[in-house]
């Protein structure tokens, strides 16, 4: 390709710097070389950035790089093709070569083989049932389990944890509120007694954070559990990151844990699995031996993990209803003596489909919740019934704002900035301080801009200074919340975690910043030791994914901006438990909700065809 085109494309932000190394790479070790072959190497590079697995050569063939401009056409798609399969550095599936060609789609080589692995590891999984199962013990421990029923309806909860027992590979999907870590610490019971109390079971999640909630979750539900007290003292409360679990090796992508090492497991479970992506998830079920089982949480609907892949929804494969076989409603009905809703007879059979399992009652958000009711719009896709909803404040909870000028921010938000952090810059009591602070949250779409992250917190810190609440002398001050954003294996401290400066009476009231620990406690640094961290009254939707917040103010940007989709608007609305404020402009809003996130993958075709 001409290097002036290139400069163009790169002074365009259309490529960047990797994506034209990968293409010149590709092009200097093929024998032909041609310009077909740069343009799909640098497009593929590109897209994987972009959160793709792949490029499907067919969205963008025939069609300008970039519409509205001079830069050069992609070649329309069976002349490209024609060009992609006679070049040495393109294999077919299964062959050993740089890029792969799989019909229309495009992979580096690294994530077609993540993709082939995870569904041969999945399919294998959710085709091998376990044995050996005391079904009279499993009838006995769902009725003990779940003692009252849903008269003419089916009891999700309840399929769950009777999917878990009879499958290695489940997913249970479902909205805040709709109770999946209860319905997991009933699962690890039941199959500890199936099992005699000798299961080793893992807890794990992508965060940190995520892991110290599950953690605190499965602690607190296991009480409830109507089982015999040495069974909830088996139930493990100890949750580490996907990463800590598998062992990762210093400096390089791999684990020690891996096909050839499987964890040493019976039961894996893995909560807020929307947030891994293909890598990871690929190593891990490589990782977990078939014999053992594999439970994934999540919600399919919510963002799609930040690297590339949106893996759970295309596991469940969202936008579709798939019903269960008829072997396995027959299994369930002898089981528990009642019938489940069957669509089978709608859709074709895999192997996974008794593998999925959606939660749908929601136990936080009901009928009368402005909450519940607004999601449930935006998650359908249904941007006129969602604005409408909000603009009529016909629920207390869930509330319009239109978005104000830039200047005129400071004014709209001082009061509810003073209302939602003052509490926690005037409380003393450290544990209190966290409880406080989390009463409220503002939610960006965006990082830059007048409505972004870096442009809010700074507001934020400028009101409570001048109200007398923060005294801001350096970055550090009393109260200051930060959020880590990497990984700091040493000190145990992980990107998503949220601690706050305070006065550290041991120290003589100099600052430390402080963490909530796993078993409740408070662990304290010298903010001088913190790895990579910011300011954090406000925060990125993709950062909130596994928070929860009395109220979230939730700010979209004044033009549209590709971020904006479906998927990031549910998931703001649904880090409220209490309240919810959008602050948008009704074209923005509207266009956000009709937008789904779509990322290139063979995933969801490999699994459901």
């Amino acid at each position: 390709m001409d290097q002036d085109v290139i400069n163009s494309l790169l002074q365009a932000n259309i490529l960047s710097p990797i994506d034209v190394h990968v293409a010149g790479l590709m092009t200097r070790l093929s024998h032909k070389g041609s310009e077909g072959l740069y343009l799909a190497a640098a497009l593929a590079s590109h897209h994987r950035l972009d959160g793709n697995i792949c490029l499907d050569l067919s969205s963008v063939s025939g069609k300008q790089i970039k519409e509205d401009t001079d830069f050069p056409s992609c070649p329309e798609l069976d002349r490209w093709l024609n060009i992609l399969r006679r070049e040495d550095v393109i294999g077919k599936p299964g062959e050993y070569r740089p890029l792969i060609l799989d019909g229309s789609r495009l992979y580096l080589y690294r994530y077609w083989n993540y993709e082939k692995k995870l569904v041969d590891s999945l399919k294998e999984r959710a085709a091998h049932d376990p044995d050996g199962i005391d079904r009279k013990r499993l009838q006995e421990g769902l009725t003990r389990l779940f003692p009252s029923g849903f008269p003419g309806a089916t009891d999700w909860q309840k399929v769950a944890v009777f999917a878990s027992v009879m499958k290695n590979f489940c997913v249970i999907s479902g909205g805040p509120g709709t109770g999946k870590t209860f319905t997991v610490a009933k699962i690890l019971a039941l199959l500890l007694e199936l099992s005699a109390g000798t299961l080793r079971i893992a807890l794990a999640a992508p965060t940190g954070k995520a892991a110290a909630r599950l953690q605190e979750s499965i602690k607190h539900s296991r009480n409830d559990l109507n089982c015999h007290e040495s069974i909830k003292a088996a139930i493990p409360t100890e949750a580490s990151t996907i990463h800590r679990l598998l062992k990762s090796i210093p400096d390089s992508p791999y684990f020690r844990y891996d096909a050839k090492n499987p964890l040493p497991t019976d039961v894996v479970v893995v909560d807020e699995a929307s947030m891994v992506d293909l890598a990871l998830l690929s190593k891990l079920v490589q990782a977990i031996s078939v014999s053992a089982r594999l439970i994934l949480l999540g919600d399919k609907d919510q963002l799609a993990s930040v690297e590339a892949g949106a893996v759970l929804g295309d596991i469940c494969d969202t936008g579709n209803e798939h019903g269960f076989s008829p072997h396995f409603s027959e299994l369930y009905q002898k089981a528990t003596g009642e019938k489940i809703e069957n669509y089978a007879d709608k859709q074709g059979t895999t192997c996974l489909q008794d593998s999925i399992i959606q939660l749908k009652k929601s136990y936080r958000f009901g009928p009368s919740s402005g909450i519940g009711e607004a999601s449930r719009a935006v998650n359908e896709g249904d941007s006129a019934k969602a604005f409408n909803l909000l603009k009529s404040s016909s629920y207390d909870d869930a509330l319009w704002r239109e978005l104000p000028r830039p200047e005129m921010l400071p004014s709209a938000l001082k009061e509810r900035i003073i209302a939602g952090f003052s509490p926690h810059l005037r409380e003393r009591d450290h544990a209190r301080v966290f409880d406080l602070f989390n009463r409220m949250r503002m939610l960006c779409a965006v990082r830059e801009g007048p409505y972004g992250v870096h442009a809010l917190n700074l507001l934020v810190e400028k009101i409570l200074k001048d109200e007398g609440l923060i005294r801001q002398r350096s970055r550090w001050y009393p109260g200051r919340p930060v959020l880590i954003n990497r990984n700091d294996y040493t000190l145990k401290l992980f990107n998503g975690d949220v601690g706050i400066a305070l006065p550290d009476p041991e120290a003589g009231d100099a600052l430390r910043v402080f963490f909530p620990g796993p078993e409740g406690n408070l662990r304290k640094f010298l903010p001088l030791r913190l790895p990579e961290h910011e300011t954090v009254f406000a925060m990125t939707v993709h950062k909130s994914q596994g928070s929860e917040f009395e109220k979230v103010l939730f700010f979209m940007p004044d033009r549209d901006v590709p971020v904006l989709t479906r998927e990031l608007v549910y998931t703001a609305i649904t880090r409220a438990k209490a309240g919810v404020e959008i602050w948008g402009r009704e074209e923005i809003f509207k266009t956000a909700v009709s937008r789904r996130i779509i990322r290139a993958s063979g995933l969801r075709e490999a699994l459901w065809g």
